[in-house]
């Protein structure tokens, strides 16, 4: 299989921190450009039609798109350790945690920094600044309410580590590095212990 990425960018992280978290091994690391639009050009189009990374081409020449896809799938074939769920019940619980770390954490801060960072202007045309400082202060109500969950929780989905967790941590990471948000300097005491509790795994610096 070869997963076809780029630096820097979170969304491939999310998979690369999955495959380290599972241990597995042998997948081709192909690694585009964004600034130079290598995932515009015609030869990745034919793999992903919208030009987005992360992209899995299987053993096959099928090539699966969209990060939880990918994920899905890879938890299929590796099953051990689940990140998951193990039953319906635990997966729709994981499920919603991880649905709520992407729509409205995830997806807040990458509005935020696409649309009010000028090094960002390259792949975002145009810019809606107001927009994106909109999106910068919905993400810090969403990182509040985070927040007070973990005040009584180990984890996003519970008392184990899961996919929802690689989700918030890598949103909080790439608001770290372009919003400059340190959630400790906020207020938010549960948070950065939160954060700074999966920086410490060693998956964390397989990016």
């Amino acid at each position: 299989m070869k997963l076809y990425t780029s630096k820097r960018a979170p969304n491939p992280r999310r998979v690369t921190m999955f495959i380290a978290e599972k241990g597995i091994e042998g997948i081709e690391h192909v690694v585009l450009d964004l600034m130079t639009h290598e995932h515009k050009d015609d030869a990745f189009r034919a793999k992903n039609p919208l030009g987005q990374v992360p992209a899995l081409e299987l053993a096959d020449g099928r090539v699966l798109c969209e990060t939880r896809a990918i994920c899905t799938y890879l938890e299929g074939l590796y099953p051990e350790p689940n990140l998951m769920g193990e039953g319906f019940e635990e997966r729709a619980f994981i499920e919603m945690a991880d649905r709520r770390a992407e729509l409205h954490l995830f997806a807040a801060v990458a509005n935020c920094v696409r649309h009010s960072h000028p090094g960002l202007a390259p792949l975002e045309q145009p810019q809606f600044p107001d927009f994106g400082s909109a999106q910068g202060i919905r993400m810090r109500e969403v990182a509040r309410v985070l927040d007070e969950a973990l005040a009584g929780q180990a984890y996003l989905a519970g008392a184990r580590f899961t996919i929802a967790d690689i989700t918030a941590f890598c949103a909080l990471e790439f608001a770290r590095g372009l919003m400059k948000f340190r959630p400790g300097d906020e207020g938010l005491a549960h948070l950065q212990a939160y954060r700074d509790r999966i920086a410490a795994r060693p998956s964390a610096a397989a990016w």
